[in-house]
C-alpha cells in the first residue's frame, strides 16, 4: 500500500490512500472531532422550528417563510458565515408570478372543423409572457419531441416542424439511463427542442386510452427578471412557442389513424430505440388568455472563504430548499403542509455542514456557499434563478452538492448520488461513502424521476456539475428494500400536512447525511481541479 497524502493545510486535513482497488480517504482527528460535535438534538430542533405551525407551510412570499429566513440567517450568523447575497446582504431577491390560464378556444381542422371542449378534448397551460395568445398551424407527431443525437435518437429527424404544433407524448428510449430520461421527459427539454427546430406549440398527448386529461387550473409559476422578462419557467422556453398545452387520449387518436398509423405501434417502436414521428393531417386553431399574480420571495446565501489566495474565488454550492407548500386541501383535519421532512431536513443538514466548519481551524482551497432556495415545489424556481444568476460570477461556481428530503427515517446503510454518473463528482461521493462505511448504489427508485425534481438539476442545465444524495436500498436485515419502506411511508406523509416533527424520524441518519455532503464538498473544495463533465456525456455541452 502507498500513503500518498495531498497538499493540504497544515493540520493535515485529508489524506489519500492508493490501493489496487480505490482511492480510499483518511480524515483528520480535527475534522472527526468536529464530526462528532455534531449534535443530533440540534438537527431535531432546526427540523422542529421549520416545520412549527407558527410558520404556515413556509409558502413563499409570505410572512411564514419570511420567519424561515430570519432563523436560517441567525443560526448562519451564529456560525461564522458571512452574508453573500446580494449587495452584501444575505438575500437574493426572486420574484415569482403564478400565471394561470383565463379563457381558452381550440378548433381542430381535418377535412372538416370541429370545436374542441376545454377540459375534455384539451387544456392549455398559461403563458407567462404573453397574456394574449392567438395562432394557427399545421400539426405533425414529434415522438417524444426528444432530439439528442449523440446518443443516437432523434425524433425531429428528417420532420419539417417549421411554424407548426408538435404533438409529443411523454417517455423515453429503454435505451437511456435513468437520469437522462428524466431530462429528456422535462417539459423545458421538450418545449427547447421544439423551438430548436422550428415549432411554435407544443401539445402532450397520452399514449394510454384509460389516462385522463390533465388538469391545469392550478397555475404555473415563472421567475420573472428585472427587466420584466420570463427568466426560468418549467413550462415556457421562448416566446416562439407560445402554446404549451394537453390534447386528450381520443382526439389525439383520431389523428394518428387519420395519418394511417397506431399510437401503440408507434410507441413501441419509439421505447425501442427507433423514432416514429410524421405529419398529421390538419391544422389546430388556439385563442386564450393568461392572467398574472407577481410575488417576491428570497433565496439566502452564505459563504465560508476559502483558504488558497487564487482558489478561494472559486465556489463549491451546499444547497437545500428552504420552502414548502403553505396551506392547502385539509387532509384528516389538518391544512397546514409542515414540510418536516420536506425540506426542513434538508435545511438542517446544510446548517450542520456549517457546523462543521466552524468547528475545524483550516478552510479548505476554495470557498464554500450556503444556499438556502425559495420555490422548489413550484419547479426548482429559487435554484433556476441561482444556477442562471448566481452572487457570484457564475464561472467561479464549480460544483453544488443538494439536500432535499433526505428521508430520515431508517438507518443509512448506503445511498445513491443522483447525478454524480455524469461527471468527475463520482470519485469523490465514493471516496466519501467509503470513508463513512457507505455503499453507492444506482437510483432504486428510477420511475420517480428524482434527478430533475429538486434543485441539483437547475445547476446541471446550467453547466454546473452537481449532485443530490438519496437513500440507497440496503438494510440491516439484509433484505434490502429500504425503498419499499419509504414508499409506504411516502404514501402516509409525502406532501401532506402529516409530514410535521411528529413523524418517524432518524436523527443519526441525518448526522451521516451532513457528514457525507461535507466530505463530498471538502474534497471538491480541495481539489486543484475543477469536477468536470464525463467525455461525450449529455450535460457536457448544455
Amino acid at each position: 500500500m502507498i500513503r500518498v497524502c495531498k497538499m493540504l493545510p497544515a493540520a493535515l486535513l485529508i489524506c489519500l490512500v492508493n490501493t489496487s482497488i480505490a482511492q480510499q480517504i483518511k480524515v483528520s482527528s480535527e475534522i472527526q472531532r468536529a464530526f462528532n460535535k455534531i449534535d443530533t438534538a440540534q438537527i431535531k430542533a432546526d427540523i422542529a422550528y421549520l416545520a412549527d405551525d407558527k410558520l404556515k407551510g413556509r409558502g413563499p412570499g409570505t410572512e411564514g417563510f419570511q420567519m424561515a429566513i430570519d432563523y436560517v440567517t441567525g443560526r448562519l450568523k451564529s456560525l461564522g458565515v458571512k452574508p453573500a447575497g446580494e449587495n452584501g446582504a444575505w438575500l437574493q431577491e426572486v420574484k415569482l408570478r403564478k400565471a394561470t390560464t383565463g379563457t381558452a378556444t381550440a378548433a381542430l381542422t381535418t377535412n372538416s372543423t370541429v370545436e374542441l371542449k376545454q377540459g375534455t378534448d384539451f387544456n392549455l397551460l398559461p403563458n407567462p409572457s404573453k397574456p394574449e395568445v392567438s395562432l394557427e398551424a399545421p400539426i405533425a407527431f414529434a415522438g417524444y419531441g426528444a432530439s439528442e443525437p449523440s446518443l443516437g435518437y432523434d425524433d425531429y429527424a428528417g420532420l419539417d416542424v417549421k411554424g407548426k404544433v408538435v404533438l409529443v407524448v411523454r417517455g423515453a428510449p429503454d435505451k437511456f439511463s435513468s437520469s437522462v430520461m428524466a431530462h429528456t421527459m422535462n417539459p423545458t427539454t421538450i418545449l427547447k427542442a421544439a423551438a430548436d427546430h422550428g415549432a411554435i406549440g407544443v401539445m402532450i398527448c397520452p399514449s394510454d386510452s384509460t389516462s385522463r386529461l390533465g388538469n391545469t387550473r392550478g397555475g404555473q409559476y415563472s421567475v420573472i427578471g428585472k427587466d420584466g422578462s420570463v427568466v426560468i419557467s418549467r413550462t415556457f422556453y421562448s416566446d416562439q412557442v407560445k402554446v404549451l398545452g394537453l390534447l386528450s387520449y381520443a382526439v389525439f387518436n383520431g389523428l394518428v389513424n387519420g395519418a394511417g398509423n397506431t399510437i401503440s405501434g408507434a410507441v413501441a417502436q419509439m421505447k425501442g430505440g427507433q423514432p416514429s414521428s410524421f405529419p398529421l393531417n390538419g391544422t389546430i386553431k388556439i385563442n386564450f388568455t393568461s392572467v398574472y399574480k407577481d410575488i417576491i420571495s428570497y433565496n439566502v446565501a452564505g459563504k465560508i472563504e476559502g483558504s488558497d489566495p487564487k482558489l478561494k474565488n472559486e465556489y463549491v454550492v451546499h444547497s437545500a430548499h428552504l420552502d414548502h407548500l403553505g396551506i392547502g386541501r385539509p387532509v384528516e383535519g389538518d391544512s397546514i403542509y409542515n414540510g418536516a421532512h420536506d425540506n426542513a431536513s434538508g435545511v438542517a443538514s446544510v446548517l450542520a455542514i456549517a457546523g462543521v466548519y466552524h468547528n475545524i481551524k483550516e478552510r479548505p482551497k476554495r470557498s464554500i456557499l450556503t444556499v438556502l432556495l425559495t420555490g422548489e415545489e413550484l419547479g426548482d424556481l429559487g435554484s433556476g434563478y441561482f444556477a442562471a444568476h448566481p452572487t457570484v460570477p457564475v464561472k467561479d461556481i464549480v460544483a453544488d452538492v443538494n439536500t432535499d428530503m433526505p428521508t430520515i427515517i431508517a438507518p443509512l446503510l448506503s445511498v445513491t448520488a443522483l447525478g454524480a454518473e455524469h461527471s468527475s463528482l463520482a470519485k469523490q461521493v465514493d471516496q466519501a461513502a467509503g470513508y463513512l462505511g457507505l455503499g453507492v448504489e444506482p437510483d432504486p427508485e428510477p420511475r420517480q424521476v428524482r434527478f430533475v425534481r429538486s434543485d441539483q438539476y437547475s445547476f446541471v442545465v446550467n453547466g454546473i456539475p452537481a449532485l443530490h444524495i438519496k437513500y440507497g436500498a440496503k438494510t440491516a436485515d439484509g433484505k434490502n428494500n429500504l425503498n419499499d419502506y419509504v414508499a409506504k411511508w411516502r404514501a402516509k406523509y409525502y406532501h401532506k400536512p402529516q409530514d410535521d416533527i411528529n413523524g418517524i424520524f432518524n436523527f443519526t441518519a441525518g448526522k451521516i447525511y451532513a457528514e457525507l455532503n461535507f466530505l463530498i464538498g471538502y474534497l471538491v473544495a480541495n481539489d486543484t481541479a475543477r469536477p468536470t463533465w464525463n467525455s461525450g456525456d449529455i450535460f457536457a455541452t448544455k
